[in-house]
């Protein structure tokens, strides 16, 4: 029998959606004639007697994910999500890079370094890429450090904070819209397709709102529901970072479609597989096929 260890944390398990959902996965696995259990932090020394690892925690080159996966990958053992996409999708100037090196359709963005902040170099990006302008800190997760600015005085309050915090800050058009698709990929194939409606209080799926979190709606979409050229976007997009799990959220304004991001680790708690009922089938099938 082979065993799938389930790689968590004690945040992972606090959200009742998200154990409900590590309970169903762990229930197909076994359906499927697997061992599965989860592993939390302190129990990483388990993962070299393990077949498969399945990574559910929030993941970080920084952080014990990233040990879990290379632990795995030095033992051959498979693993989602795998070194590699950890540390590209951790660092969004690493990740637009890699998606601007296959030509990926994406807002327009620059790379600035705390030396590039001048009035002139601020100006001509409000001049070439319009207003308002979106600022991001490389290693944002969760719509975290992502902010909307709309002149000169608000970029640099931004940029400030932000460049003490990296060496690069990421700016980018706004592209405005009501959604986000968000697809699914594994293995370079569609795994599920579904709509993040943006809350009408911000421009991001996630935002704190004078004092309160909030959250974007998420609705999953029939794949003949999703127009192709969003689909084929988003498979190319998930190539560029590599052959994993990913959630790519591209905007689809007037039919000119552009990634925002691709997520390794992508959320598959909150709804994402209610017209793909076999996603975790598809995940541990990938997993032990490997």
């Amino acid at each position: 029998m082979s065993h799938l260890g389930i790689f968590v944390d004690r945040k992972t398990l606090s959200n009742a959606d998200q154990l409900n959902a590590l309970i169903h996965c762990r229930d197909v696995a076994e359906k499927l004639g697997h061992n599965a259990e989860f592993l939390f932090p302190v129990d990483i020394n388990k993962i070299p007697k393990l077949d498969a690892l399945f990574i559910r925690a929030r993941t970080d080159p920084m952080n014990i994910t990233y040990v879990a996966a290379r632990m795995a990958e030095f033992h051959g053992i498979p693993v989602l999500d795998d070194a590699n996409s950890i540390q590209i999708c951790g660092d969004k100037i690493n990740m637009y890079s890699h998606l601007i090196q296959k030509n990926i359709a994406l807002p327009k963005t620059v790379f600035l370094s705390k030396n590039d902040l001048s009035v002139e170099k601020v100006t001509d990006l409000f001049d070439t890429l319009g207003t308002p302008l979106i600022i991001k800190e490389p290693s944002t997760s969760f719509s975290l450090r992502v902010e909307k600015v709309s002149d000169i005085a608000g970029f640099f309050r931004v940029a400030r904070r932000f460049i003490k915090m990296s060496d690069w800050i990421v700016v980018q058009q706004f592209v405005e819209s009501t959604y986000d698709w968000r697809i699914g990929v594994l293995g370079g194939k569609l795994l599920y397709a579904c709509k993040y409606t943006i809350p009408s209080v911000t421009f991001k799926i996630q935002a704190s709102v004078n004092g309160h979190v909030v959250y974007c709606g998420v609705e999953s979409m029939h794949q003949v529901a999703v127009p192709p050229s969003v689909i084929s976007l988003g498979i190319n997009a998930a190539n560029a970072i590599g052959n994993g799990l990913y959630g790519v959220d591209i905007k689809n304004n007037n039919g000119d479609a552009c990634v925002i991001e691709v997520n390794d680790n992508p959320s598959l708690e909150s709804g994402e597989d209610a017209c793909y009922p076999q996603i975790y089938e598809q995940i541990v099938d990938y997993l032990f096929a490997a």
